[in-house]
């Protein structure tokens, strides 16, 4: 892919509040949507919630970085994903941050049954576990 493509639309972030799945983390909120795009796209968002214009900026720019390393590295084609602030996205350590993106994204790629692309060719992500079966952890 040549670059992230942002959603352009509020028709986009809100189809994947409603029709996708949510993972919630200290210092991020992620959603993800299949789509019938052939792309992965991206959308953030900081409320006044997170603070000021500075503190909203300095989580989007934050978000930003993040969706240029890790979600770039683990995204699937055909998929929105959105970024949501939360209070500890501008002051959370940024190892922490980048944990946290990754386990999520890994949580949705298995609650919506997808496999995510490798990066290069011959390259294969550590966490591509299509063949793995996951045992409910529902006691019962």
């Amino acid at each position: 892919m040549a670059g992230m493509v942002s959603i352009p639309s509020r028709s986009g972030f809100l189809r994947a509040r409603d029709a996708g799945e949510k993972a919630i983390s200290n210092s991020l909120l992620v959603q993800a949507v299949l789509t019938d795009r052939t792309d992965w796209r991206v959308g953030l968002t900081a409320s006044k919630k997170i603070g000021n214009a500075v503190a909203r900026n300095r989580a989007r720019r934050r978000m930003r970085a993040l969706a240029r390393t890790i979600l770039a590295k683990h995204a699937c084609n055909g998929m929105d994903y959105v970024l949501i602030a939360r209070r500890d996205t501008g002051l959370r350590p940024w190892a922490l941050l980048e944990a946290e993106l990754t386990k999520s994204l890994g949580y949705l790629h298995r609650k919506l049954g997808v496999a995510p692309q490798a990066s290069a060719p011959g390259d294969t992500p550590q966490h591509n576990r299509s063949n793995t079966v996951f045992p409910s952890r529902r006691g019962g």
